[in-house]
C-alpha cells in the first residue's frame, strides 16, 4: 500500500524541518513549503492527503488558503498549526473546512495522532464520495414489477423526512442499496452515510466501533476513536443487520435514540448528535422480541417507517432487466462482450435464488469470467440455476439466437463436439476419433467454442 504523502507549510523554517522529520520516522512521504503560494503551487501539482498548514504567514496567511484547498476536488485534510492560536480562531478554522487546529510547540504525539485521524477521516469521506458516484449509475433497484414499484414509491415518501426507517428483508434482497436510495434523496444527502454491521463486530468491540472510546480505555485503546453515531453526525447511520445485537448494547443505542446523546467508552463527557438512524435485518424481529432476544421498547423506536424488500422470487420478471445489466456492467469491466441465450434466460426466471439479487449478481459475474463463448447456454450455468437434469441442448432444437447461417453452422458444431464429448466421456483423443479429425484440430475448436 503506497505511504500517505503530506505537505508540511510554515515560514519557520525549524518547524518545517521538525514536522517534516517526525513524519518521516513514522513512514509518511514529506514534502515542505515556505510560503502559501508555494503551497498552492505544489498542491496543483501533487496529490496530497493531509497538509499542516500555518495560520501566521508573510503574504497570504493559511486560513486564505485553506478557502482555496478546501474546494478542490478530493480535497487533502488540512490540520491548521498556530503559536497563537484563539478559540475564535479555531471555530473559524473548522467552519472554513479545516479538520483540526493545533497549537506550537509541535509534540510528536500531537502530531503523528491528528495525522492518523485526519487520514482516516479523509479515507472515510472518500469512500462515502465513491458510493454516491457508484448508487447514482448503480442498479438502483432495477426492474418494472409491482412489489419494486411499491418499494420505490415508498422511498420517495420516507427518504425527505427524518422518520426512523426498519428495512426487512432476506439476505441479499439490497437492503444497503435501499438505505443508500434513502440517504441520496433525503435533506442529509450531501452529510455522511455511515454504515455499521452489527453481526460482523465482535461483541467485546461493538460499543467501542458504535461509541467510540477514550485512550486507556480498555486494553488495545492506545489513542481516541471516534464511534460511527459521531462519524455520522448530521448524517445518516445504518445499522445493518440490528437483529444480532445484544441487548446489552441494543439498551445503549435505544438511549441514544431518545436524547441523541451518549458517552465514548471510557469518557465521561456526553456528545450530542443529529444523526438519522436506518436499520436493518433479515431476522423477524416478533418472534425475536417474543424469545427475549430484542428489545420491544427498541423496536418500537426503530420501526417508524416499516419498508419490506421483496425477494427475487416475488419479482421474477425482473431478472431479465437484472440479467442484462449485471452483464453490461460486467462486459464492460472485463472487457467481454456476454449475451443470454433464451434457454439460459429462462432457466434464470425459473430458479428461485435463496440468495436474492446478490446470488443473481456473483453468478452472472462468474459467467462473464469462466463461460469462453459470447453466448452464455443453459450448461454454463451452475448446476444449482439450471437444474441437475437439463440436457446440453441449448440450441440444438431451436437455433433462436443465430443471426446468420453462419452462426446457426457454429451452434450446431460446438452441440455436435458436446455430444460426442460426453460420448467419449471427456476423452479428447476418443472424441476426436468419433469425429474424425485430428486431436490438435478438436483442441482449436474447443479453444475456439470456449468448451472446457
Amino acid at each position: 500500500m503506497p505511504r500517505a504523502r503530506i505537505l508540511v507549510v510554515d515560514d519557520e523554517e525549524g518547524v518545517r524541518a521538525s514536522v517534516a522529520g517526525i513524519l518521516r520516522d513514522e513512514g509518511y512521504q514529506v514534502d515542505t513549503a515556505e510560503s502559501g503560494e508555494r503551497c498552492l503551487e505544489m498542491v496543483g501539482k501533487s496529490d496530497y492527503q493531509a497538509i499542516f498548514l500555518d495560520v501566521w504567514m508573510p503574504g497570504r496567511d493559511g486560513l486564505e488558503i485553506l478557502t482555496e484547498v478546501a474546494v478542490r476536488p478530493a480535497a487533502p485534510a488540512v490540520v491548521m498549526i498556530s503559536g497563537h492560536g484563539t478559540i475564535e480562531t479555531a471555530v473559524r478554522a473548522a467552519k472554513m473546512g479545516a479538520f483540526d487546529f493545533i497549537e506550537k510547540p509541535l509534540s510528536l504525539e500531537k502530531v503523528t495522532l491528528t495525522l492518523r485521524n485526519a487520514l482516516r477521516q479523509r479515507r472515510l469521506e472518500e469512500k462515502n464520495r465513491l458510493l454516491k458516484e457508484e448508487l447514482s449509475q448503480d442498479e438502483s433497484l432495477v426492474g418494472d414489477s409491482q412489489p419494486i414499484r411499491k418499494l420505490r414509491e415508498e422511498i420517495a415518501l420516507a427518504a425527505p423526512t427524518n422518520g426512523r426507517v426498519l428495512i426487512l428483508g432476506e439476505n441479499g434482497t439490497g437492503k444497503e442499496l435501499v438505505a443508500r436510495m434513502i440517504h441520496s434523496m433525503s435533506l442529509r444527502k450531501e452529510e455522511p452515510f455511515v454504515e455499521v454491521n452489527c453481526a460482523a463486530i465482535p461483541e467485546e468491540l461493538i460499543e467501542s466501533e458504535l461509541f467510540g472510546h477514550v485512550r486507556g480505555a480498555f486494553t488495545g485503546a492506545v489513542e481516541n476513536k471516534r464511534g460511527k453515531f459521531d462519524l455520522a453526525d448530521g448524517g445518516t447511520l445504518l445499522l445493518d443487520e440490528i437483529g444480532d445485537m445484544s441487548l446489552r448494547t441494543q439498551a445503549k443505542v435505544l438511549r441514544v435514540l431518545q436524547e441523541q446523546t451518549f458517552e465514548p467508552v471510557g469518557g465521561s463527557l456526553s456528545r450530542q448528535v443529529d444523526v438519522r438512524v436506518i436499520a436493518a435485518t433479515n431476522k423477524d424481529l416478533a418472534q425475536a422480541i417474543s424469545r427475549g432476544e430484542f428489545r420491544e421498547d427498541l423496536y418500537f423506536r426503530l420501526n417508524v417507517i416499516p419498508l419490506k424488500v421483496p425477494p427475487l422470487r416475488e419479482r421474477r420478471e425482473d431478472i431479465p432487466a437484472l440479467a442484462k445489466y449485471f452483464l453490461q456492467r460486467f462486459a464492460s469491466e472485463y472487457g467481454r462482450r456476454r449475451e443470454l441465450s433464451s434457454e439460459a434466460r429462462e432457466a434464470l426466471m425459473q430458479y428461485d435464488w435463496p440468495g436474492n439479487v446478490r446470488e443473481l449478481r456473483n453468478t452472472l459475474e462468474r459467467m462473464v469470467i469462466m463461460t469462453g463463448g459470447n453466448v452464455i447456454r443453459p450448461e454454463d450455468l451452475p448446476v444449482a440455476v439450471r437444474g441437475p437434469n437439463l440436457h446440453e441442448r441449448s440450441s440444438w432444437d431451436g437455433f433462436d439466437h443465430a443471426g446468420s447461417l453462419k452462426e446457426a453452422r457454429d451452434v450446431f458444431e460446438r452441440e455436435f463436439i458436446l455430444r460426442k464429448l460426453k460420448e467419449a466421456g471427456g476423452n479428447v483423443a476418443k472424441a476426436a476419433d468419433l469425429l474424425q479429425i485430428e486431436r490438435s484440430h478438436l483442441y482449436r475448436k474447443l479453444k475456439a467454442y470456449g468448451i472446457k
